[in-house]
Order: structure tokens, then sequence, then C-alpha cells
């Protein structure tokens, strides 16, 4: 049997990994092409490229997918089964249409919930108590086909993306290998989704990452986790650039709903107190403008951050 893999970050690898541990024909690997990265604009291979290398793979990097040149490419290597995970562009239908068993995808939610780009990410910043990952067939919509299997797992509160992309990553390897059995003999049963419970967790964007200080802390709590350690939100402090890395709900410091959201209550060996719209948020991993991420109470100890400061759009002028 003839696979074609097709896949980009790091949350792909450990699938691309289970085919060749079992042995499967993996013929080809399709990722995104080399994107600059860093400060000095690096051009910088992608994840999937490298684990793929490393097992002397053909690797094609198409800048698009629904070029025909590109479906051409993959119907010349013919395969039986096309397998995807965070690829990262839409398959086009003549593309869906050349393997004989057809196209799956392992996806990082629990459809048909978050749906499309982002959905771990959303699902931490949505505040969920758990995701999981759904292996599916692939349909022309955006995650829209049938579902094969699933597996569901916790997000606690010591969670962030980092963390469940890791898990997930590992969840999804680990059900493709239990599930491309069925796959392979023609058994695998496969339930439709039930639209009207589809929720879309589309890519984010500049704006996702601005904290919003009207918001609440526990919110605010979701947000930053779910952007860590990727993008990483961020605010204004001086009107400069104040990144966010780590925080959480402070339970032991007052909160004044007197004061302007964003508005720093106090500092200490622990970091930065900031009220909210609803409760103060302890900010405890930052990144000043032109520095390096560092624990806030690193940074207070060189800099001047004094009660009544305020962060924010307010503090952008």
């Amino acid at each position: 049997m003839r696979i074609v893999f097709m896949g980009t970050p790091g949350f792909a690898v450990p699938s691309l990994k289970l085919l060749l541990e079992q042995q499967y024909n993996v013929v080809a690997v399709v990722t995104q092409p080399d994107r600059p990265k860093g400060r000095k604009k690096t051009l910088t291979p992608p994840p999937v490229k490298e684990a793929a290398l490393s097992f002397n793979l053909l690797v094609l990097q198409p800048e698009r997918m629904r070029h025909a040149d590109a479906v051409a490419a993959i119907a010349e290597l013919q395969p039986d089964l096309i397998v995807t995970a965070a690829y990262g562009q839409i398959l086009p239908k003549a593309l869906l249409d050349i393997p004989r068993l057809g196209c799956i995808n392992v996806h990082g939610s629990l459809l048909p919930r978050y749906r499309g780009g982002a959905p771990i990410q959303r699902s931490i910043m949505n505040g969920e108590s758990s995701t999981g990952v759904t292996i599916m067939y692939m349909a022309e919509g955006l995650d829209t086909g049938d579902m094969i299997s699933a597996v569901e797992l916790p997000i606690t509160d010591e969670d962030n993306s980092g963390t469940m992309f890791d898990k997930l990553s590992l969840a999804g390897a680990e059900l493709l290998g239990q599930t491309l059995p069925s796959i392979v003999s023609g058994q695998a049963v496969a339930v439709p989704q039930q639209d009207d419970l589809a929720t879309y967790a589309p890519n984010l964007t500049r704006e996702d990452e601005r904290i919003d200080w009207y918001k609440s802390a526990r919110a605010i709590f979701n947000q930053v986790r779910g952007l860590s350690p990727m993008a990483g939100a961020f605010t204004y402090l001086n009107g400069e650039v104040f990144k966010v890395w780590a925080c959480a709900e402070s339970k032991g410091h007052a909160s004044n709903k007197s004061l302007i959201p964003g508005t720093v209550l106090a500092t200490d060996n622990e970091g930065i107190y900031v009220q909210t719209g609803e409760g103060v948020l302890l900010l405890k991993e930052i990144q000043p403008a032109g520095k390096r991420a560092m624990s806030a109470a690193e940074w207070l100890k060189g800099a001047r951050l004094e009660a009544g400061a305020l962060l924010g759009d307010g503090g952008a002028a």
C-alpha cells in the first residue's frame, strides 16, 4: 500500500514517525515551503520536512496545493491513501479523488467542534476543560468529513498551547495507529458530523493577541496560555509593545473596581498585579519591547514600574 503523508508543524511529526515505525510504505511527504524565521529572516524548513529528510523520504513543497501541477505530482505517485495532519492548506477535490482508500486527516479537536486552522489554541482561549483528536475522512469543506475515530484529553490550568500540542500530537499518532488497520481493510465505520453542532477555530490574527483589560482575569489568563509559547499575548506599556507569556489569577490580592482596567495595583517578587474588568491578574513572565522573555520578578529588579501605571491602549499614546 502506497501512502502520501501531508503535514507541516511539529504536531504532525509523531504521526509520520508512527507510519514508518509500523512499516507503512510512505512514498512521499508533502509539506509547506520553507519560510523566513526569526529576526534575521533565515529560510527555515518546517519540522515535517526535517523529519522526512532524516528518513530519506521524498519531499514535495508546492506553494499552492490547488495548482494543477501540484495535484499532478501527487497523482504520479499513485497513492492508495493520503494521510494529513496539520498540513495548512485546503485540499482540492481533484486531489481528494486520487487515492482509492481516500484521504484521512488527524485533526486537533473533537469534531464538529473547532473546525479550522487553530483548534488547539482556541480551545484553550475559550476556557474549554477538554479537547481531543479526531481522525476523519476529508471532504471539500473545512473539516466537514465523516469521523472515523476520536480520543478526548483534559485541559488543565497548567496547560498552554505548547503542552497541549505535544499531548495531542502523541495522542493523534497513537489513534492513527489504532485506526489505520480498519481503513486499510475497508472495515472502518465513518459517522457523519452534526453540522448544527459545529464551531469554528479560524487562524489567529494580531487582534486575537491583544489583551483587553476590560475582560475578566480568567478570560485573559486563558488568552495568554492559549497563545503561549507561539505568538504570545501583548499589551502596551509607555507606548511600546509589552508581551505577556505567563500569568495567573490572583486570589489573594484585593480587586479595586474603581480603577481603570489595566492599572498596575502592585509589584512584588511574584510579579505584577493588574486590575482587570473582573478580578486581579498576576503577570509572571513578560517580554518588554526589544528584550528577551523573562520572569516579571527579574525584570522588576532593573525597571521602575509603580502602582498606578497603566497597561493597554490607554498607555499606548
